[in-house]
């Protein structure tokens, strides 16, 4: 009898890409993506997990009397349907600790800038502000910071001539989707461990073990 399939939540708030990549390269393969949650009714990336047949749930904030309250709401709603890692894919809210004491170091984010530079919100805009010449993705960890959790994985593109945010964000989307799928897949693998002297630094790969995360 086969293992079944390690449960994910995909956490959203806007169009869902990042959301349709997991759906079309792990869902069912590799992961079971158990549940969708976003803090806006009526967004696209809803519609994309309700054709996938993936529950869907909205957790506003102006449901609950605090951030803290909503965050431990959805943190036990994860829960019960036996969430083992939360994937961040375009969330545009910070965690507060009641959910990520629920969920810590099983909570990733995928941000559209090469971290630790140009955090928060607005990156591509930053960048092309900044003048880079060189522009990328990271997915990392999420702690109690903004976007200042360690990397898991990170992609790069040269882009010396670019001026226009749309221009940067059509190079950067599929970069995010391939690497939000790479640092999901190692996770899951038991790929991914922390060097015992700087925990900081994420290792990817060598021998698989699951016992790492799960």
């Amino acid at each position: 009898m086969s293992e079944p399939l390690p449960k994910i939540a995909v956490l959203v708030s806007g169009e869902g890409t990042n959301l349709q990549a997991l759906i079309d390269n792990l869902h069912g393969k590799e992961v079971e993506i158990v549940a969708v949650l976003s803090n806006k009714e009526g967004v696209r990336a809803l519609q994309r997990a309700q054709a996938a047949g993936i529950e869907t749930a909205v957790f506003e904030r102006g449901r609950f009397a605090s951030r803290e309250d909503r965050d431990g709401a959805a943190a036990a709603y994860l829960a019960e349907r036996g969430v083992e890692l939360v994937v961040l894919a375009g969330y545009m809210e910070l965690l507060t600790p009641p959910f990520l004491t629920r969920f810590w170091r099983r909570t990733i984010n995928v941000h559209p800038a090469l971290l630790p530079a140009f955090p928060g919100l607005r990156a591509i805009e930053q960048a092309l502000a900044y003048g880079v010449k060189v522009f990328g993705v990271t997915v990392h960890f999420v702690d109690e910071g903004v976007d200042s959790g360690p990397v898991i994985v990170q992609r790069a593109v040269e882009l010396p001539e670019a001026k226009e945010v749309e221009q940067v964000r059509e190079v950067l989307r599929p970069l995010e989707h391939a690497a939000l799928v790479e640092a999901v897949r190692a996770v899951v693998r038991g790929e991914v461990s922390f060097d015992p002297d700087n925990p900081r630094r994420v290792l990817v790969g060598g021998t698989p073990s699951p016992s790492r995360w799960r």
